[in-house]
């Protein structure tokens, strides 16, 4: 059973092997309270696999750093307009 666990949790994260940020310091996408993001998310900016790694980050609950280009904050954004769209879905099936 671990064995297919460990097989699948590879498969889902093979888009990592293609990130622009491979080998790249990853305290460059941690930055200090208030330090500029806009290199981290000029490393991300161009990535082929940007998307996956931010619907990582959304999925996982990742809570620090620059995941697919977005800040938390811009994460959480993301969520919410995310749970708001979900609920009016929600409203429009229960009325029709």
């Amino acid at each position: 059973m671990h064995e297919v666990l460990v097989g699948t949790m590879t498969e889902e994260r093979r888009w990592q092997e293609r990130a622009n940020c491979l080998g790249v310091d990853p305290d460059l996408f941690f930055p200090e309270r208030g330090a500029s993001t806009r290199e981290a998310k000029s490393v991300c900016r161009g990535c082929e696999v940007r998307l996956d790694c931010l619907e990582y980050a959304l999925s996982n609950g990742e809570k620090f750093g620059i995941w697919g280009g977005l800040s938390e904050r811009e994460r959480r954004r993301v969520r919410r307009e995310r749970a708001l769209a979900r609920r009016r879905a929600q409203g429009d099936t229960a009325t029709a």
